[in-house]
């Protein structure tokens, strides 16, 4: 689940190796790229941290930030 904090949406997402978590960063970004929102987001090994907020919005959390929250869970499977 998201949690909003900071001014932000914030998840941590697990997978079982590298290999996975990059692919999906890969399907993240060009998710993001058609939506021309793009995430802060980092990655150690298996884990991939992403924080959402609308920098032309005062980088705060908008519904255009709830939309890709919701396509990122539809990507992580």
């Amino acid at each position: 689940m998201w949690e909003e904090k900071d001014n932000t949406l914030y998840k941590k997402f697990s997978f079982g190796d590298f290999s996975k978590a990059f692919a999906f960063m890969t399907r993240v970004a060009l998710a993001a790229e058609k939506m021309d929102h793009h995430p802060k987001w980092t990655n150690v090994y298996n884990q991939v941290e992403i924080w959402l907020s609308t920098h032309d919005a005062g980088d705060v959390v908008t519904e255009k930030d709830k939309k890709l929250a919701k396509t990122i869970d539809s990507l992580a499977g």
